[in-house]
């Protein structure tokens, strides 16, 4: 098996990488960067979400482990004091894992260029400066005008971050679903949305066609994009998935329960 060891450069995951990296030599494990079958991050969400982002163009033959140093993640199963039992499961290993939809995004630029990428949580478009205008379609259909500071289009596993803060549904990961929260949207008599979450079907994408404008920000997960004029951008579920191995498994209501309840403590 081949693996390597991503992590961020807080003290406490740095000195949990070293440990690993000691027993995973120990253990005799290939440490591979370039072509791991395993990444393991250490650190949190957003650790995780860098490393997905770097080994993009390999979904189809990497597994993920989240080693938390911090706070419960929805992507980490470990804990930092729990370094050897994963090396023990990582020895015991038979394949399995758990997969998770991702985010499709296409952007048309008035240049007739374009990019693609891929979100693990979701998308977002924005309008800082202003109000947003954007027309929005649903599987090619005219659906509304959207008007306010801007659009959050997720995954299920994106349902729990930025989507939620602005009012959108906690979904279940196994859903092959997208859904659109609105950013602040303006509802009044001359405009109106439906000023309601959307949740897709798994055969059906998102449209937007924002009004021409060279101050739109997008992001993709964590990173932050200026783009030139936008033209369309297109969204939905992708064909590649992220998969996680998995050796003991968090009942997906309980992960929420303690994120944001936290009742049972």
């Amino acid at each position: 098996m081949r693996v390597t060891v991503f992590h961020n450069s807080i003290p406490a995951s740095v000195t949990a990488a070293q440990k690993l990296i000691k027993l995973l030599k120990n253990g005799h494990f290939e440490l591979n960067e370039r072509h791991p079958d395993v990444v393991i991050t250490i650190g949190g969400d957003g650790t995780l979400l860098s490393a997905f982002h770097r080994y993009a163009d390999q979904l189809d033959t990497i597994r993920f482990i989240g080693v938390h140093t911090g706070h419960l993640g929805f992507y980490t199963d470990w804990r930092d004091f729990e370094i050897e039992d994963l090396v023990i499961a990582l020895k015991e290993d038979s394949g399995q894992s758990v997969s998770y939809p991702l985010l499709d995004v296409r952007v048309m630029y008035a240049d007739a260029t374009s990019a693609h990428y891929l979100a693990l949580n979701e998308s977002t478009l924005k309008r800082l400066n202003g109000t947003m205008r954007t027309e929005v379609y649903i599987k090619g259909d005219f659906f509304e005008s959207f008007r306010g500071d801007g659009l959050c289009v997720s995954t299920p596993t994106g349902s729990t971050a930025y989507s939620k803060s602005n009012g959108g549904a906690v979904m279940h990961p196994r859903l092959d679903a997208l859904q659109v929260t609105e950013i602040a949207s303006i509802n009044n008599r001359v405009f109106r949305t439906l000023s309601s979450p959307i949740i897709t079907a798994p055969d059906e994408w998102v449209t937007l066609e924002p009004t021409g404008r060279d101050d739109y920000v997008m992001t993709v997960d964590q990173f932050v994009i200026n783009p030139p004029t936008i033209k369309q951008i297109y969204y939905k579920i992708a064909k590649e998935r992220i998969h996680f191995a998995r050796y003991r498994h968090m009942h997906f209501w309980d992960r929420v329960e303690d994120a944001f309840i936290g009742a049972k403590h």
